[in-house]
């Protein structure tokens, strides 16, 4: 599209001249740009001596298509040589950046990073960053490149740029780009680019725009801030488990009717979730889910009418709950957890004189809920392990026990014809859409008869380990104590999507205690126990 630079030498013979500068009496014309090119050209490091032969060149905006292409090119050859005109330079290249002319607008754009010296590469940053709002695919690559390019040249410098635009900018289009910009190019630029000097500098601006963020926005900054290198150590992962506590709100009182703030803790949790570890704990989180959103569970407001948020919150619950540190009010909490936990663990229903029952609905059993809660509850508890003995009376203990006892044969039985429907399957034929439900749903049932036998010693063992059932099953886990088969897949269905993989951003919710609507029904009858639905 651009028209060719020609230097001095490989001018034609009609526009060659010595050095001197040509002035044109209105706009001037391509021969005279060509012209005041030469005389630049042939001056070389003495450019700076012919002002008025460069004051063409800008100038040469003015024209049409022709001259303004020329002037994209010409301004930024000999831009170092006229610091005096530095300003008028960079407006006038900015004005062909906003040409009506797509290719105009190209080679201006190609050639900013060239006018990005000294203190102007802030500028220049800041104008790019602008730009990054274009349409026009190929223009915005443009700008992505550039960008990158003074990038390389003074990252922080860059940095100035694009965080401004974040921060202040008027056009909510390029603060998004500019934060995409970030989550997507940072992790691929050099140690020496990324030093820590401008890893501080990302970290400290990035604190900044945390303050008003909107939920995607949140995930994209966890998603820069995690990929420093200066946040791989534990204090590093401290300060933004911190960062990402500030941001919850975890101080406040949550509004369960408020399906923002509810979509705000779930946005927090799931990037904390991550960042937990032996030395990172989980305490604040994990206490502020039993004290506000556990009495709340039922009337959380769901952002998205796809989500089971019940079954989310637990989830989220589950994993934060192996990384609690100790706890301040660890009795007043587990007890929280302990009477959820009952709520989805019911009493057998009475029997008739005949044996029958006695005309009331039969309970269902939601085994997702239950592994959820059941899980944390049993790594709770190890840290109080009298919670069961000493802190609730026999009664309560009692009642417990009958909760467990009737819900273990009833997993009994629903495991037996889970492994009995899968037995012999392998490869393509375990990949079926009713064979991975009734895969996923061997590990959630398995899980959980291997939580309540623990229950079950005197005193009530808290020594098994299980990986949660939309967990990968890691290389280490091979030694530990679980039930159930390694033929499953490492994440939940959605209801009634796909199985799909799970990653950082999305968690697949599967039907509580509905999996064997995929399976021939059976019955509890012979052995005595009731029918899951």
């Amino acid at each position: 599209d651009a028209l060719p630079i020609l230097g001095h030498a490989g001018a034609p013979d009609s526009i060659r001249s010595p050095i001197k500068a040509f002035p044109p009496a209105a706009m001037p014309t391509v021969e005279e740009l060509y012209r005041n090119y030469g005389v630049l050209a042939d001056a070389g490091e003495n450019a700076s001596q012919h002002k008025d032969a460069y004051q063409v060149l800008v100038d040469g905006v003015k024209g049409g298509p022709k001259e303004k292409k020329l002037a994209a090119q010409f301004i930024p050859k000999f831009f170092k040589f006229f610091p005096e005109l530095s300003d008028s330079a960079i407006n006038a290249q900015l004005d062909l950046c906003e040409d009506e002319d797509v290719s105009i607008r190209r080679q201006a754009i190609k050639e900013l990073p060239q006018f990005a010296t000294g203190g102007n590469l802030p500028r220049v940053a800041d104008i790019l960053t602008q730009l990054l709002q274009s349409d026009d695919s190929a223009e915005f690559n443009l700008v992505n490149n550039s960008l990158l390019t003074i990038f390389k040249m003074d990252a922080k410098g860059t940095l100035g740029g694009l965080f401004s635009q974040i921060l202040q900018g008027e056009e909510e289009i390029v603060r998004e780009r500019a934060i995409k910009f970030l989550s997507t190019k940072l992790r691929n630029l050099s140690e020496d680019v990324m030093t820590k000097e401008v890893e501080d500098f990302i970290f400290t601006e990035s604190k900044k725009v945390l303050y008003d963020v909107t939920g995607e926005e949140f995930v994209l900054f966890m998603k820069i801030l995690s990929s420093l290198k200066i946040l791989q150590s534990v204090s590093g992962r401290q300060q933004l488990v911190d960062l990402i506590s500030d941001q919850a709100g975890l101080q406040q009182t949550l509004n369960p009717a408020d399906p923002d703030s509810v979509d705000r803790l779930l946005q927090c949790m799931r990037q904390a979730v991550p960042l937990f570890s032996k030395n990172v704990h989980s305490t604040k989180f994990v206490t502020h889910y039993c004290e506000h959103v556990l009495p709340n569970l039922g009337s959380l407001t769901s952002p998205a009418e796809s989500i089971d948020i019940q079954l989310e919150v637990l989830k989220l619950l589950a994993e934060m709950s192996a990384f609690c540190g100790d706890m301040e009010k660890l009795e007043s909490n587990l007890r929280k957890l302990f009477d959820k936990l009952l709520e989805y663990m019911p009493l057998p229903p009475e029997e008739a004189e005949n044996g029958e029952n006695a005309g009331k609905e039969e309970p269902k059993l939601q085994f997702s809920y239950v592994e959820c809660l059941l899980y944390s509850f049993h790594q709770l508890a190890r840290k109080l392990p009298d919670f069961l003995t000493d802190r609730l009376n026999a009664e309560r203990l009692k009642d417990f026990k009958i909760r467990l006892q009737y819900f273990a044969r009833g997993l009994q039985v629903y495991i037996r014809q889970l492994r009995l429907a899968l037995q012999g399957k392998t490869g393509d034929a375990l990949k079926t859409e009713e064979n991975k439900i009734k895969v996923v749903a061997l590990k959630i049932t398995s899980n959980i008869n291997v939580l309540i036998k623990d229950l079950f010693h005197i005193p009530p063992s808290y020594k098994s380990t299980v990986t949660l059932s939309w967990k990968p099953v890691q290389k280490a886990d091979s030694g530990q104590k679980r039930s159930g088969d390694d033929t499953s897949s490492s994440s939940l269905p959605k209801k009634p999507s796909p199985v799909q993989k799970r990653d950082a951003r999305q968690i697949y919710n599967p039907p509580g205690g509905k999996f064997s609507a995929s399976l021939s029904t059976f019955s509890y009858e012979q052995s005595g126990d009731r029918k899951s639905t």
